[in-house]
């Protein structure tokens, strides 16, 4: 007796392309009716990734993302137009897959992920799928999916380079393939690597990697064809070429807790306390500017975001600063900034701890808060 099908003839109808396949058939689709996904951050690779989720009929998808959407996310987030901006990103995200597919079940999680929330969120999800763009969050996704025994489906971007992997996949004898540690048992130092608002990123780019994940996830929920389970697929925009790197298990590595990962990746100090930083305000620079003071500003930001606008100070990216101490003034105060404060806040302790500069301070809000209440016409970059 032919046993009755798990989707209805509007799904048989709608998955028709997928039914035709011979490898994939009815029974991968109903692998994927059943399947659930757990997508952290809607962004830049979350927004066709869900999108591909969605269309290809995955029963259940979750979405983690706590950040609203801004202007500068439409050069690559299609997931949202103009009118979203302003909004939660998961709420719109989530409205937008419902539109696309009535077949399926989305939850919106708008939250941040967390050691706190890690486990009991990815333990309700067949995969994850990692979508983030800072390490801490990246290492926790990565330490949490391996304790949990969860697959992680791994995705990065940076200006026209992409990278895909399938981290901690069940192999049929029951060995996991390896993680995320594996390849990067430690993270970069702070700094080092700048994320995608610093870096920029092409706006293309994550369409294509992020629609790689969606496919690499499609493949571990249907069981069809070979994940990229112990290899790293790299893919290079501007020269459109493509490698493949072999991952092996660390013997190293031991996984046996969730941690602090801020502190783990350098950006906060054992204990919770972080050296002090003095901050001035916008206002209090528009008066040094304006009664002529005998101060340096310096800018440490990249020098593409300094031709988009600057305030006027000296160009040392935070990457050079080792370099280029002598440039920088001891005898008067030195004012420095960057987009948000954070990159300054981070080159002040720098400068403060492996230097010995005592006349730093940081410009709370950096080019965001002078955009803001000073000149609306300085672009925020």
């Amino acid at each position: 007796m032919q046993q009755k099908s798990l989707l209805t003839p509007a799904e048989t109808a709608r998955y028709a392309r997928h039914l035709a396949i011979p490898e994939f058939g009815l029974a991968g689709q109903e692998r994927l009716k059943t399947g659930s996904v757990l997508v952290i951050g809607s962004g830049g690779l979350g927004s066709p990734l869900l999108l591909y989720l969605a269309a290809a009929g995955v029963g259940q998808i979750g979405i983690v993302d706590f950040d609203v959407v801004d202007e500068s996310n439409l050069q690559r987030q299609v997931l949202f137009n103009v009118g979203d901006v302003g909004q939660p990103k998961a709420e719109v995200a989530a409205r937008r897959l419902r539109a696309l597919n009535q077949h399926i079940d989305v939850r919106v999680y708008r939250t941040r992920f967390t050691r706190e929330n890690a486990l009991e969120l990815i333990g309700q999800y067949d995969v994850v799928a990692d979508g983030t763009d800072n390490f801490p969050t990246r290492y926790l996704v990565n330490d949490a999916c391996v304790l949990a025994g969860k697959v992680n489906v791994y995705a990065s971007i940076f200006r026209f380079e992409g990278q895909v992997s399938v981290f901690n996949y069940a192999f049929p004898d029951g060995s996991r393939g390896p993680n995320y540690r594996d390849m990067f048992p430690e993270p970069p130092p702070p700094g080092l690597v700048p994320n995608c608002a610093e870096g920029g990123v092409l706006g293309v780019l994550p369409g294509i990697i992020g629609s790689m994940q969606a496919n690499e996830v499609i493949k571990v929920l249907t069981g069809v064809g070979e994940p990229l389970a112990g290899r790293l697929f790299l893919f290079d925009a501007a020269s459109f070429t493509t490698r493949i790197l072999r991952v092996r298990p660390n013997p190293d590595v031991r996984i046996t807790s969730l941690i602090n990962y801020e502190q783990f990746c350098g950006l906060e100090r054992e204990g919770g306390a972080e050296p002090a930083v003095r901050d001035i305000t916008v206002q209090d620079l528009q008066r040094l500017l304006a009664n002529g003071a005998n101060f340096q500003l310096v800018d440490v930001r990249e020098p593409y975001e300094y031709e988009i606008a600057n305030l006027g100070g000296t160009l040392i990216p935070l990457t050079a600063l080792p370099d280029r101490t002598g440039e920088i003034a001891r005898d008067r105060q030195v004012v420095v900034y960057c987009r948000s404060g954070l990159r300054s806040a981070s080159a002040i302790r720098i400068l403060q701890e492996r230097f010995g500069f005592d006349n730093l301070y940081n410009l709370k809000g950096g080019i965001l808060a002078w955009s803001d209440e000073i000149d609306s016409k300085v672009p925020k970059y």
